[in-house]
């Protein structure tokens, strides 16, 4: 019986010690808790809700159709100093010297080898690289760049590659499920799952847009993206492309809840352009807007506290042709709601110039419809060429021909008016709205043509002369 009683207190004395060095050891460890969000019965099979769509297939086509881009620039991209730095670019290297890799993803939108990404991920690199799900690697070439979209389009020598099919944005509904896909952190094919939270969310990150202003009107979803998911997929449950990654809500660059992608309707038009005329037929109303909230409302006698308020009107413009008046509510575009700017300006951005669209408003309680034909940025419905994107979004202002009353007043016999300008270099030297370009050192200016003529091949800087309104003659130095 003591030999019993003996080992008996041996084996409890063993438990205690097991339990007590189970405590220290933890209390140097990570804390893994599981967590059951939904209730689980043991029946030898898994239980899974049955509100939750099965990914599988979605998953499966998209991976295929999403690559991983390698981007190397041999000075810092002027991006990097703004949000995308903790997002695209990981650790800083901004402020390193020489070059510059950085990682992000972007999705084939045909067989024959074009692939969609975001503007930041591209923009100015010196070399791109493309890696596809089966690790074939091609170099890539930029067909063209948009960064009043953040989207871009590049190009490898492929064929018979997996393209996702185009969704329709528009049709995306909030509560809807949804996958992203892309290349985090360097982890190839990543899949991740939520639900979109909103619409037509506008956080103002594209600075560096174009003078007619950056478009955003992003869809935000609690997808997790982080590094390197710049420019991949966004895909409802069929597995169809219905955005473009692009950004995340973050502090510190990593994923903490929100996600935001490009609509996919924007990329359409956006991408189709770039392949077709390696710039984007813009569309403009040639309106000011500001968003109908309650205070305007109140002020204003609306009985909705939604819609776009119509602050000003620009001369001759395609709103103004089509009878549209300063203190119009815009509610509608092709029978599409418009609640807000950010929407407004991604219904207009599906369209060109010269294309019809009708605009739905409401003016002194009654609600008219417009048939507006759009213009571009000049007043026309012409073609836009590279030459003036060049001018829109490096220079960062928009030109019109100074009209024949203005010019007489002024005694000129030529210039270039800046109707619009923001972030860019114009601004950087002070030049303001309304300025008139009359030379550009000996070359005397009359139309947007002339101003990228004499800037395109220039290098290190020009001497920009000109009048304001006012009849004050003013000249800029301009570093290129």
């Amino acid at each position: 019986m003591k030999r019993y009683i003996a080992l008996f207190f041996v084996a409890l004395a063993g438990g205690l010690l097991a339990i007590a060095g189970w405590k220290l050891v933890e209390k140097n460890q990570p804390r893994y808790v599981l967590q059951n969000t939904i209730p689980v019965t043991r029946t030898g099979s898994t239980a899974i809700p049955a509100n939750v769509p099965d990914f599988v297939d979605a998953a499966s086509i998209s991976v295929h159709a999403v690559v991983h881009i390698s981007a190397e620039w041999q000075t810092k991209n002027a991006y990097y100093d703004s949000f995308f730095d903790n997002f695209f670019n990981p650790g800083g290297l901004g402020r390193q010297r020489g070059p510059v890799v950085g990682t992000g993803s972007g999705v084939i939108i045909s067989p024959d080898g074009y692939i969609v990404t975001n503007n930041h991920v591209v923009q100015d690199a010196s070399k791109l690289e493309v890696t596809l799900n089966d690790k074939r690697v091609y170099t890539a070439s930029v067909v063209g760049t948009d960064p009043s979209t953040d989207l871009a389009v590049i190009k490898i020598d492929a064929k018979e590659l997996p393209a996702l099919v185009y969704g329709n944005s528009d049709d995306v509904k909030v509560g809807e499920w949804v996958l992203a896909v892309g290349n985090p952190f360097n982890l190839a094919s990543t899949v991740t799952a939520g639900i979109v939270s909103a619409k037509a969310r506008n956080i103002n990150i594209l600075e560096n847009g174009s003078a007619g202003g950056s478009i955003e009107s992003f869809i935000q979803t609690d997808a997790a993206v982080n590094r390197g998911n710049s420019g991949g997929a966004l895909v409802n449950a069929t597995g169809q492309l219905i955005g473009i990654n692009a950004a995340i809500a973050s502090g510190n660059g990593y994923y903490t809840g929100y996600s935001f992608a490009i609509p996919v309707n924007i990329v359409k038009k956006v991408v189709a352009d770039l392949i077709q005329y390696g710039a984007v037929q813009r569309a403009y109303l040639g309106v000011q807007i500001r968003e109908v909230d309650a205070n305007l409302a109140e002020e204003k006698g609306y009985s909705r506290v939604n819609g776009v308020y119509v602050s000003g009107m620009m001369d001759n413009s395609a709103a103004e042709k089509a009878g549209m008046k300063t203190g119009d509510v815009i509610i509608a575009v092709n029978n599409f709601p418009v609640s807000g700017t950010s929407e407004l300006l991604e219904q207009i951005a599906t369209y060109s110039p010269g294309d019809k669209v009708n605009v739905t408003i409401e003016r002194n309680g009654d609600t008219k419809n417009l048939s507006v034909t759009l213009m571009n940025e000049q007043g026309t419905k012409a073609l836009v060429k590279k030459d003036d994107t060049f001018l829109i979004d490096q220079l960062g202002a928009s030109f019109k021909p100074i009209d024949a009353s203005k010019a007489k007043k002024l005694g000129l016999k030529q210039g270039v008016e800046v109707t619009q300008i923001r972030q860019g270099a114009l601004a950087s030297i002070g030049i303001k709205e309304g300025f008139i370009i009359t030379r550009i050192d000996r070359t005397i200016v009359s139309s947007s043509v002339d101003i990228a003529k004499a800037l395109k091949d220039v290098r290190g800087g020009v001497l920009i002369e000109g009048v304001y309104p006012n009849g004050v003659r003013a000249y800029y130095g301009l570093g290129l």
